[in-house]
Parts: C-alpha cells; sequence; structure tokens
C-alpha cells in the first residue's frame, strides 16, 4: 500500500463525517476494502427542506429548529432555515448583476426581500422558533455546521382553522434524497392531494413521479422530467398526472438528476389535512408506531414494489401485548399494486402500534406502509397520518411542543427496551427535564413526556435508545382542539443520524509504505 493511501483513508473519515457516507477502496490492491472495526464520529454538516406551508390565507405556521446538547465537542456552528430565494441570494446577484433592469425576475426580486422567517439557532439545547401567516409562506431549505450539525431537527406546524385545508398540519423537515415512497396519497374527487418538491442546490434538478393504484400503474405521461428549479420549489396536484380516480394510491418520486425534498400534501372535504411524509424504505418487516387511543377510522394502505407479491401478518401491539385484528389478521399485496384494508378503530381506547412481518419468515418481500388515521365524529372528524419508520436508534428528536397536547408512543416491537427522553429547554425559557421509560416487549407504551421546569414557550424531545435492550421505535402526537375538532399531527422518530460510521484500520500501515 503506498502512502497516498493512507491519505485517502483520511480523506474517507472526513467525508462521512461531513455527508454522512464514506466508502473507501484501496487503489492498487485489487480494489480491497480496508478492513477494521467500526467507529462513529458526529457529522460536521446537515441539510434539512421545509416544505411550502400551504394554500390558505388562513395560515399559521411555526417553524422550529433545534439541536440537542452534544456529548462532547464545542466547535462553534450555525444553523440557518431561510427561503430557497434568500439562501441562493449571493449568487444570483452574482448572476444578474450586470442584466439591465427589465431583464431581472421582480417576483423573484421581491421574494428574497420578503421571504421569511429565517430561523437562525444559536445553541444547542434550546429551540429557535419563528411565526409566518398566510398562503406565501416559502419553502424552507437550510444548513447546520459544526456542533449544531449533529441531530439537528426542524419542525413545520401549520394551523388552518376553516376550509378544505382546515387542520394540524405537521411536518419533520427531511434531508434531500433522490428515491421517497408515499402510500396513502388518493386522487379521488373527495381529495386534493399536492406533492412538494424542493431543490436546495444551486443547479436544476429533474424529478419523476409514478402513481400506482389498486390495479397497477396509473398512466401518465406528465409525471416525467418535472423540472424543479435551482433554490426553488415545485408543487404537483397529483390528481392532474391521472385521468383515473383512486382512493388508496402510492406515489414514487425519484430524481433523475440532482436531489429534492419531497412531502405530500393532502386535503379532504371532510376530514381536513395534514402533511403524509415518506415511509421508510421497502422491506420485509414494517412499524408503523403511534395510533391514537381515541382513533375512529384506521386504514392501512401498502405496496410492493418488487417482482413479488407480499403476504403479511398484521398485528397491533398495545399496552399489554400484541394481537391480530379479528378479520384483518393478514394482507395480501400484489406486485405493484396498491392494497388498502379499513382497520376501522382498531385501538378500541387503547394507543397502539400496527407490525406488519412476513406471513412466511423465509420469503420476506419488501414493502412499504402507511396508515390514514381518522379522530373524531360528523363534521369534527380530522385526519392524521403515520408512515413506517425506523427505529429510534441512538437518538432522534421531536420539535415544536407544547405545555400541553404532546403524546409519546413508544413500542419494542422485538426484545424489550429502555429509552431515555429528555425535554430540553423551552424556546422562551425553561429548565430540561429527563425521564427513563421501559417497553416490554411486543407492546406500547404512550406517555405524557415530560415538561421542562418553568417552561416558557416550545420544547423539544429527544429519546435516546439505552444500552442492553432491543430497537424502540417512536411517533409524537400533537393535538391542538378547535371547535370541537380534535386536530392532530403525528411525527416519527427514526434516528437522527447525528453520528456516522466510519472504518478504523486494525493494522499499522505505516509498514506498508513503500
Amino acid at each position: 500500500m503506498k502512502s497516498t493511501s493512507l491519505s485517502l483513508i483520511a480523506g474517507a473519515v472526513a467525508l462521512a463525517a461531513v455527508t454522512g457516507f464514506a466508502a473507501l477502496t484501496v487503489p492498487g490492491d485489487g480494489g480491497a476494502t480496508v478492513a477494521g472495526a467500526a467507529s462513529r464520529l458526529p457529522v460536521e454538516r446537515s441539510s434539512l427542506l421545509c416544505p411550502a406551508p400551504g394554500l390558505s390565507d388562513l395560515a399559521e405556521t411555526t417553524y422550529t429548529s433545534f439541536t440537542p446538547v452534544a456529548k462532547s465537542g464545542d466547535e462553534a456552528g450555525t444553523a440557518e432555515l431561510k427561503s430557497p430565494t434568500a439562501a441562493k441570494k449571493d449568487d444570483k446577484e452574482k448572476t444578474t448583476k450586470d442584466k439591465p433592469a427589465k431583464d431581472k425576475d421582480k417576483s423573484q426580486d421581491k421574494a428574497a426581500d420578503t421571504d421569511k422567517p429565517v430561523v437562525a439557532l444559536k445553541e444547542p439545547g434550546k429551540p429557535a422558533t419563528a411565526d409566518v401567516s398566510g398562503s406565501d409562506a416559502p419553502a424552507l431549505v437550510g444548513t447546520a455546521t459544526g456542533r449544531l450539525a449533529p441531530g439537528w431537527t426542524a419542525q413545520q406546524t401549520t394551523t388552518v382553522e376553516a376550509g378544505d385545508s382546515r387542520g394540524l398540519l405537521g411536518v419533520s423537515c427531511t434531508a434531500p434524497d433522490t428515491d421517497f415512497w408515499f402510500p396513502a396519497a388518493s386522487t379521488a374527487k373527495t381529495r386534493e392531494d399536492y406533492v412538494n418538491l424542493t431543490n436546495p442546490d444551486d443547479t436544476a434538478a429533474v424529478a419523476d413521479i409514478e402513481l400506482y393504484g389498486p390495479d397497477g400503474t396509473l398512466k401518465s405521461d406528465v409525471g416525467e422530467g418535472i423540472t424543479v428549479p435551482a433554490g426553488s420549489g415545485v408543487r404537483v396536484l397529483i390528481s392532474t398526472l391521472t385521468s383515473k380516480a383512486a382512493d388508496d394510491v402510492t406515489v414514487h418520486v425519484t430524481t433523475r438528476t440532482g436531489r429534492v425534498g419531497a412531502v405530500v400534501r393532502t386535503a379532504d372535504s371532510k376530514t381536513g389535512s395534514d402533511w403524509l411524509a415518506a415511509s421508510a424504505a421497502p422491506a420485509g418487516t414494517l412499524v408503523l408506531p403511534g395510533i391514537p387511543a381515541d382513533a375512529t377510522s384506521v386504514r392501512l394502505v401498502a405496496f410492493a414494489p418488487g417482482e413479488d407479491d407480499a403476504d403479511l401478518n398484521v398485528k397491533l401491539l398495545g399496552k399489554t401485548g400484541a394481537f391480530a385484528p379479528v378479520g384483518n389478521e393478514d394482507l395480501h399485496v400484489k406486485s405493484r399494486m396498491t392494497a388498502g384494508v379499513d382497520l376501522k378503530n382498531i385501538t378500541r381506547g387503547e394507543a397502539g402500534s400496527l407490525l406488519l412481518t412476513p406471513a412466511q419468515k423465509d420469503r420476506a418481500t419488501p414493502v412499504v406502509a402507511a396508515l390514514r388515521v381518522v379522530r373524531g365524529k360528523g363534521d369534527k372528524q380530522e385526519v392524521g397520518y403515520i408512515p413506517a419508520t425506523g427505529p429510534v436508534g441512538a437518538q432522534a428528536t421531536a420539535a415544536d411542543n407544547r405545555a400541553k397536547g404532546s403524546v409519546l408512543s413508544l413500542t419494542a416491537p422485538g426484545a424489550a427496551g429502555t429509552v431515555k427522553v429528555t425535554a430540553s429547554a423551552g424556546s422562551k425559557g425553561g429548565t430540561p427535564v429527563s425521564k427513563t421509560y421501559k417497553v416490554a416487549a411486543g407492546t406500547t407504551v404512550a406517555v405524557t413526556p415530560p415538561v421542562p421546569t418553568g417552561l416558557k414557550g416550545t420544547y423539544a424531545l429527544t429519546v435516546e435508545t439505552q444500552p442492553g435492550g432491543g430497537p424502540v421505535h417512536a411517533a409524537r402526537t400533537l393535538t391542538l382542539p378547535q371547535d370541537g375538532i380534535p386536530m392532530f399531527t403525528v411525527q416519527t422518530l427514526p434516528d437522527d443520524g447525528g453520528t456516522v460510521e466510519v472504518p478504523t484500520a486494525e493494522q499499522d500501515l505505516s509498514v506498508l509504505d513503500d
């Protein structure tokens, strides 16, 4: 091995810390990968994208930015959420400073001045917030560096009191990516579902949107080659991509070039609106945590993207154990066809989580899934969505919790697990509080989480898996009742990716230097 290989190893470690990924192949050694135990380092840079809040002039949106207190390290850093226009303002000025005024995009200039808020996080452990009103609020893009990067989380919470967009819409801002699955969307006449695409980069991205209904592909030419301009967002009404109305639709977003943030905003004339976040990547076993105890309707939507059909066992993990819902103990999902099943009021007054497992252990066909959950009755109904999600892992955070209204659901689908839950300082004051919860195997624990002592403003909840137990999946439900309507939103808590695995060489590489 040459001395240049040593530099490559160091470079790979640095790359992993910055981007969250690195692979190292040694040149001249037959393409061998450097062997060794892995260690974990905190990331040095994180990116998040928040969709444009919506179409209603009645919308009131709160953005919350938060980074947990790190166990070590004191390097300075920044974490800002701003409009794509503002984020690219310097580049725009460079390209337009020599143009005549009449050639400039005046709407973009105006947006650069008015696209607010900019949320600037100053320190770990204390949330930063900003509020905006109306339908003109832009999508936000953000970058965190240094000590503010590991575990950086942003939450967007919008309240719309009336109209077809009525509801409490919550979404955890997402990292840019190239592949997203959204079961539980719809092209029904009663629905108005939009795919929101946000491009954080300074070059255009090109995306494709594929739709799958109960009978297979909903063919469309207009869903191909959608250009998302640099530093901008695009909103696509999915019912315009096909002539066929379907209650259950799976949306697949991919990019040909570039990367985007993607999320679906749903609206129903009867049950209001909320955000539908992407499902976890296709897998044979899926966990969907956080079904509220008072859910009046729960609908499971699943999709098998591969060539094989999927046969799944369906179980509800409740307070005392797991059981199969009568009449819906199993689900058959045909290849590349969306399957939906009404589980009705499956929880029967007891909060729970759904576990999907292969009917045959030796045949785990990958699937994606999401739940459409309704609370309330008659004209006082409200909808929310729970996509399949990964475990908490080392750490996960839900931002924007109020003094009242939050419920934390914890489920252990395998072995029993233990988590530590920390309520951060409040955005305007308060002292952090921590509490440990044990979750028995095959159960769900729904708790009112701890609240900071002397809370002023909002706060964040950080969940950490404790050693010695099995994986725990989690979701936070935020409920803000309005005129008798149980307005709510559910955010799942997968691992926040605050640390990254990097290779550590087992041997003294200097002895191999020629």
